[in-house]
């Protein structure tokens, strides 16, 4: 496979798939994270 083939595959793989995947998963961790916190520290404002 030629080069320049390969890094536009490898670019869309990026771009397509792994980007979102990481996003959210970033996100859905923070969001468990503060889900846990107030599970155990309450409500904000309590």
């Amino acid at each position: 496979m030629p080069r320049r083939r390969r890094e536009l595959l490898v670019f869309l793989f990026l771009t397509v798939v792994l980007a979102p995947m990481l996003a959210v998963a970033i996100v859905g961790g923070y969001g468990f994270m503060v889900w846990m916190y107030q599970l155990f520290a309450g409500p904000p404002g309590s």
